[in-house]
């Protein structure tokens, strides 16, 4: 077992944001708001930390790390995670991956325009017959990869299609690919590198060896940590999905994509492949391995629905961190603006209006919670946070009980408190 890196975050003070999901497209509300309960920015975290953390409802854009404050917003976020042992594609999703196959295989004579090549289209001779497909028992792994350049041995396909993972990392390509996604699917032009960088590109996960049973196929990632997934046809880069590969789950952060090739419902495929990628690492000897983490699941927000099509989906209970199959908690959903699974009564038919009142941490959590009293060299010296001077001022210490316990009392004591920034 590989020693695990050290986890340093600075603490913030939380804040509310405008509103994105109960707003038109493109726009965010100025009149309603999501809270968060907690924000940090982490200088650095080993993946097993952020595994827990996004266990207890925290989530990551570039390094900034954030909490939402359920009871409080108008778009309550729900942590959800999809069983990538158990799901079975349903058959509208089956049918994406094998029109995808078709058309990387045989072409597409309806649309000429889309395809790369001048004669778009094989003959029909060279298509499967009607009796092949009929006899075709679907197989995730199998069909997702059915089309893949390094995969495919029977014939030469109409097109090239590749997929690949590499760490997180900035190139031009990368950078074109998110300006044009942003201008034909968010109408949004006000886009620059240093904002790409940061929210899509940085991250602090610290990679480390995922340990398989044996020799793993080499289209896997041998770390865990934070990957781009490209998506190639024919040389062009016409997707890429941001991913954080986690000691028992893929993650998925962001999913972009080239207008031209909507009609092939490339997030759904993204989805797929990302579950897919999930389920292949577990089957390569590494046994923890079993989830698709698909960020937040937002009811009031119809748009944000569509990740429950995805089946068997749980969510993380808001206030103890157990998991509910999403389909119990639906029935609470719908009666409540902000729906407690474990303690229905705790529900509440709208917004709190107050946060919830700052958590009181034991002594010997506080004892055990350490913070960066100075360095020396490569040396970090630590010391209890209650000896820091952040502690004495009343505003800094309610802001790092909070972040303290939206991290819960385990977390608490692994990691260590960096003041870089203003608490008050």
């Amino acid at each position: 077992m590989t020693s695990e890196p050290l986890s340093i975050i600075s603490p913030l003070r939380a804040r509310s944001s405008t509103c994105g999901y109960c707003s038109p497209p493109g726009e965010r509300s100025a009149t309603k708001s999501n809270y968060h309960a907690a924000e940090c920015m982490p200088a650095r975290l080993s993946c097993r930390v952020y595994q827990e953390m996004i266990d207890r409802g925290w989530r990551r854009s570039g390094v900034y790390c954030y909490k939402p404050d359920l009871r409080r917003s108008c778009c309550p976020q729900y942590t959800i995670k999809l069983d990538a042992l158990e799901f079975k594609p349903s058959k509208s999703q089956r049918k994406l991956v094998n029109r995808w196959n078709r058309f990387v295989m045989y072409g597409d004579q309806k649309d000429e325009d889309v395809s790369m090549h001048g004669s778009a289209g094989s003959s029909k001779s060279n298509q499967p017959k009607a009796k092949d497909r009929a006899e075709h028992v679907f197989d995730l792994v199998k069909d997702i990869h059915a089309s893949e350049a390094g995969f495919v041995k029977a014939q030469k396909p109409i097109h090239k299609f590749e997929v690949t993972l590499e760490p997180s990392s900035y190139t031009k390509e990368k950078f074109d690919l998110y300006c044009s996604y942003q201008h034909e699917i968010h109408n949004d032009d006000d886009n620059s590198e240093s904002g790409f960088k940061r929210f899509l590109v940085n991250s602090p996960l610290i990679p480390q060896p995922i340990e398989y049973s044996s020799k793993h196929p080499e289209h896997l990632p041998a770390n865990y940590g934070s990957y781009h997934q490209m998506y190639r046809l024919d040389g062009e880069l016409v997707a890429m999905g941001v991913i954080d590969i986690l000691p028992h789950c893929v993650s998925s952060v962001y999913f972009m994509y080239e207008k031209k090739w909507e009609k092939f419902s490339f997030g759904k495929l993204s989805a797929l492949r990302e579950v897919t990628l999930a389920r292949e690492i577990h089957e390569a000897g590494v046994p923890d391995m079993q989830y698709l983490y698909m960020g937040f699941y937002i009811h009031s927000c119809q748009k944000m629905r569509y990740k429950g099509d995805y089946a068997p989906s749980y969510l993380a209970d808001p206030e103890e961190y157990t998991w509910f199959p999403l389909e119990k908690c639906r029935p609470l959903l719908d009666k409540n603006h902000y729906a407690a699974f474990a303690h229905p009564e705790h529900s509440l038919a709208g917004p709190a209006s107050e946060p919830s009142p700052t958590p009181a941490l034991p002594e010997d959590v506080l004892a055990n919670t350490l913070y960066v009293a100075g360095f020396e060299g490569r040396t970090i010296s630590a010391a209890p946070v209650t000896e820091a001077d952040e502690w004495a001022d009343e505003t800094s210490r309610q802001t790092i009980l909070i972040t303290l316990g939206a991290l819960g009392e385990k977390l608490a004591q692994e990691v260590l408190l960096y003041f870089a920034y203003e608490l008050s």
